[in-house]
């Protein structure tokens, strides 16, 4: 996993992929990655978070992650 430039590794990992292209977003905190995966999906986005156990979430488990 992703250091911070702080040294920590980070929690959350986004993949977004859409026709040729892919992005990755990785964040400490699951709110954000929540919001900024909601955001990208409504957008057209195929996107899945992944948590520090490489657990997957697609759009419909988002509010499940949020919960935990």
């Amino acid at each position: 996993m992703q250091g911070n430039g702080r040294g920590c590794a980070l929690a959350y990992k986004m993949i977004a992929e859409r026709d040729n292209e892919k992005c990755s977003f990785a964040r400490e905190s699951r709110l954000l990655i929540v919001a900024k995966a909601k955001v990208w999906a409504s957008e057209g986005w195929k996107v899945v978070i992944t948590d520090q156990d490489g657990k997957a979430y697609a759009p419909p488990d988002f509010d499940q992650l949020l919960a935990a």
